[in-house]
C-alpha cells in the first residue's frame, strides 16, 4: 500500500470512527442540552401561562430527538400539502412526553409532514406542560428518579388494573380548544372542511386526544386517533367520533388491557383497534424492524375508507 492509500485509508476510518460515535451520541438515552430550534410558523394561541412556573422554555435533545419542556405558552404550527394536493381534512397532532416535555419531532413535526404529503391539512399543538426543574442537571436527576411502580391487577378476579390518577389537564385541554377554534376561523383562509376536522396524539398527546373527546364542549371532532395512549375503560359521549387506536403488546401502557376500545364498541361507536406485537413506547412514525412501522399506512386506509379523505382538491 501506498502512503497516499495509507492516508486515506486512516482517514476513511477516522471519518466513520468520528460518524458512528456522533450517531451512537444522537442516538442514546443521554440528555443533551440544545437549543431552541426556529419555529417560523408557530402561531400563538394566546391561552396564558403556567401558575407556579419560575422556568422558561428550554429544549433537549434524547434519543436523537429534539424535546421541548417547561412550555408556557401554547402555539399551533400549520403544515399545508403542496399546492393543488390538498383535500380539505385537518388533523391536529399533539406529540407526547408525559405532560412534562414534548417530543415535537419525531411525534409532530415528522407526523405532521407525513400528513401533508397524503394532502391532509396539519397542525402541530405545542401545548402546555407541568413544570420541570429549572437546570438540565436537575431535569436529568429528576429524569432517571425511580418510577411508580404500575398498578397490579386482581389476579383472582381478572379485574383490570386500577387507572392511575388523572393529571389536571385544564390548560391542555383550554390548548385544544383554541387549536381547534383558530382552525375553524380561519377555515376558509387554510382550505379545511370544518366537518372533517381529527386529533391524534402519543402518549400523554393520545391522553389529551381522549380527555378531549371526553371533555370538550366546544370541539367537534370528526374522528380521533389515540397512538400508544391508556388502554383503560371510559365513559363515551353519545356524540364520539369514530376512532382509531394503536398499541404494540411490549408497551408498558397496555398491560393486557382492551378497556377504551371495548367502551368504544358497546357504545356502538365506530372503533378499528391495532395491537401490533412489538414496537415498544413512542415509535412515531415508527422504529427499525418493528411490526408497528405500518400503522400509518393502516390509518392512512382507515381514514379513506370512512371517506374523511373524500373532497375537493383546495387550490
Amino acid at each position: 500500500m501506498t502512503l497516499k492509500s495509507k492516508i486515506i485509508a486512516k482517514s476513511s476510518a477516522l471519518a466513520i470512527l468520528i460518524t458512528l460515535t456522533v450517531s451512537a451520541k444522537a442516538q442514546d438515552g443521554t440528555i443533551y442540552a440544545l437549543d431552541a430550534p426556529a419555529e417560523p410558523n408557530a402561531i400563538p394561541l394566546n391561552t396564558g401561562g403556567v401558575d407556579n412556573q419560575p422556568a422558561q422554555e428550554t429544549w433537549f435533545r434524547q434519543w436523537g430527538d429534539p424535546m421541548a419542556r417547561n412550555i408556557t405558552k401554547a402555539t399551533l404550527t400549520p403544515f399545508f400539502p403542496k399546492a393543488g394536493k390538498a383535500n380539505g381534512t385537518a388533523v391536529i397532532v399533539a406529540p407526547g412526553g408525559g405532560f412534562r416535555w414534548l417530543s415535537l419531532d419525531n411525534e409532530g413535526w415528522e407526523v405532521a409532514k407525513a400528513l401533508a404529503d397524503k394532502g391532509i391539512i396539519a397542525f402541530v399543538l405545542k401545548y402546555r406542560l407541568q413544570p420541570t426543574p429549572v437546570s438540565l442537571d436537575d431535569f436529568k436527576k429528576y429524569m432517571s428518579g425511580p418510577s411508580p411502580a404500575p398498578p397490579t391487577s386482581n389476579t383472582t378476579s381478572g379485574a383490570a388494573p386500577a387507572r392511575p390518577a388523572q393529571p389536571d389537564l385544564s390548560n391542555q385541554l383550554e390548548d385544544a380548544e383554541a387549536a381547534y377554534s383558530m382552525i375553524v376561523k380561519r377555515a376558509k383562509e387554510w382550505g379545511v372542511d370544518t366537518g372533517r376536522i381529527g386529533m391524534i396524539g402519543f402518549s400523554a398527546g393520545a391522553g389529551l386526544t381522549m380527555h378531549s373527546t371526553l371533555n370538550s364542549k366546544t370541539m367537534k371532532l370528526a374522528f380521533i386517533g389515540p397512538i400508544y395512549g391508556g388502554m383503560g375503560p371510559v365513559q363515551v359521549p353519545k356524540n364520539a367520533p369514530p376512532m382509531f387506536n394503536v398499541i404494540a403488546t411490549d408497551d408498558f401502557l397496555f398491560r393486557g388491557q382492551f378497556g377504551v376500545v371495548d367502551s368504544w364498541y358497546k357504545a356502538g361507536i365506530p372503533v378499528e383497534f391495532h395491537l401490533y406485537q412489538n414496537g415498544g413506547h413512542g415509535f412515531g412514525l415508527g422504529n427499525p424492524d418493528k411490526t408497528s412501522n405500518r400503522w400509518f399506512d393502516a390509518f392512512m386506509y382507515w381514514l379513506e375508507v370512512n371517506r374523511f379523505l373524500k373532497g375537493k382538491t383546495v387550490k
